[in-house]
């Protein structure tokens, strides 16, 4: 299909942005890591980093760090971890520029603990909700000087411009030879995961399903995997839990089940502080507490689920991933099946609002609604996405390419991602009209009156992407008569409509 001159002045002026903002991230790198707090024969604060990581427009690839990642570089424990995702002068990108998807922190001298056929023992992980890692006293996750660590990451660039960010982490760290490390109790990490193993373990959860607005995998999914269990290798006492779950989900659960009988171990919880809603990264995770000490024995089975609401939008490759961390066999740890009464399944959020996630979006910009916008040009077939832009039809626009293109009834629509040979993923999903406000953390969210989505148009390596491994996707031929607005799941300042008529 042909996009015309205005599409090309459109490429011209994002090629001239993309070339400033090359040479404008061309910053001094950050320190180097060190020591950011002061040291005592107990407990070292250090501080660590992972990059630069050079991410193009549109990027949206899983990918692994070199196995040299930083780390303690002598025996001893962790006993605290805080991630955190930063521009080259060590200032925090706002989440709707630049979004950590996720990271995962893996001891490749180690073997995991649920999944064994990974490369790696997975002890560390976060997304925007950044929750902190606080093990409780005397407990710590042990490190050898000769251990390798590695890094598997998602950034995602939500914006046309190349971005430049480093992933940090801070870690709370007792020598194995202080006086403290030589009485430290040593924990296992246990990774619990509703689709634990795969490289890409995410779900969609479709608005309307589940029941009274809420819809919980896997168990309200009747084709879904069942990859949530594991079971006890050994005695133990599990010492801490936290949840990692996406915009929309509401609570992570942790369950044991024993012969028939089954249990409430712990429920991570998302306190979202965003006034719209639990509809964004606005959020932090419950944590067990201090005297959250769990018996478990060989043979149980430990299961997670996760609930999202399912009432306000549609939400997109969504996870829910608990991290528990067990201990040997312990004097006064809790039966749960002697004493459930004395489970404290409640916790406590280890940070309060990040100033990263204070734009929520959603405010006027002048655009005009689209419903009532003129129509624009018959199309036969299809609509172009290139450069940033739904061509025809992107609401940015105020001339012809801007007006949503008409369809008739029955006719099959064909989008085109023609910036999939640049690595650029795009999606098309539908929000509701008039889907002109600002881009924000909670704005525009996937909330159209009929649900549609594309997926993620674009190509990589299957199991470890999001890519749907396609540049083109078709809408149903059914859609009722009307105006149809959507937006880019991955760059959602990108917005676009169309129209059909009978």
């Amino acid at each position: 299909m042909r996009l015309g001159t205005a599409a090309c002045a459109v490429a011209g002026a994002l090629i001239s942005l993309l070339a400033l903002r090359a040479q404008a991230v061309a910053s001094p790198p950050l320190p180097e890591p060190g020591f950011v707090g002061p040291l005592s024969s107990d407990v070292q604060h250090l501080h660590f980093k992972y990059g630069p990581i050079a991410i193009p427009p549109g990027h949206n690839l899983i990918l692994v760090g070199p196995v040299t990642i930083e780390k303690p570089a002598y025996d001893g424990y962790v006993v605290g971890f805080r991630p955190n995702l930063v521009n080259a002068d060590g200032t925090v990108p706002p989440i709707e520029q630049v979004h950590l998807h996720h990271a995962v922190w893996l001891n490749l001298s180690r073997r995991d603990t649920t999944a064994p056929n990974l490369p790696g023992q997975r002890f560390a992980a976060a997304g925007e909700e950044k929750t902190y890692v606080k093990l409780p006293a005397g407990y710590g996750y042990p490190v050898k000087a000769s251990d390798v660590w590695a890094l598997n990451y998602m950034v995602h660039n939500e914006t046309p411009a190349p971005q430049l960010v480093w992933i940090t982490y801070d870690v709370d760290f007792v020598p194995a030879s202080s006086p403290l490390g030589r009485k430290m109790i040593p924990v296992q990490p246990i990774w619990m995961d509703v689709q634990n193993g795969k490289g890409y373990p995410v779900f969609n959860v479709y608005q309307g399903s589940g029941t009274n607005g809420r819809f919980t995998y896997p168990n309200q999914a009747p084709d879904a995997p069942q990859l949530n269990t594991w079971t006890v290798d050994r005695p133990g006492t599990l010492v801490w839990v936290g949840g990692h779950l996406h915009p929309g989900g509401l609570w992570d659960d942790l369950r044991i089940q024993r012969g028939r009988r089954s249990l409430l171990l712990f429920r991570s919880k998302a306190r979202y502080f965003d006034p719209n809603g639990p509809v964004s990264w606005d959020l932090a995770m419950t944590v067990s507490r201090h005297a959250w000490k769990i018996a478990v024995k060989k043979g149980d089975r430990l299961q997670i689920s996760t609930t999202y609401e399912s009432r306000l939008a549609s939400w997109y490759e969504s996870m829910g991933i608990m991290i528990a961390f067990m201990a040997p066999p312990e004097r006064g740890a809790i039966d749960p099946f002697h004493n459930p009464k004395r489970i404290p399944t409640t916790g406590n959020i280890t940070h309060g609002h990040l100033a990263e996630a204070s734009n929520h979006g959603g405010e006027a910009t002048g655009l005009p609604n689209p419903a009532s916008r003129p129509g624009g040009e018959t199309v036969n077939d299809s609509v172009g996405i290139s450069w940033f832009r739904y061509l025809p039809g992107d609401l940015t626009f105020d001339g012809t390419l801007g007006a949503p293109p008409v369809f008739h009834g029955g006719q099959t629509i064909h989008f085109y991602n023609l910036d999939a040979g640049d690595q650029i993923f795009h999606t098309i999903t539908a929000c509701r009209d008039p889907c002109t406000g600002s881009t924000g953390i909670s704005y525009p969210l996937a909330n159209g009156p009929v649900n549609f989505d594309s997926g993620d148009l674009g190509y990589g390596p299957t199991g470890y992407t999001a890519a749907a491994n396609r540049d083109s996707w078709a809408l149903p031929a059914n859609l009722p008569p009307g105006t149809y607005t959507f937006f880019c799941r991955i760059h959602p300042f990108m917005r676009g409509a169309f129209r059909i008529v009978k």
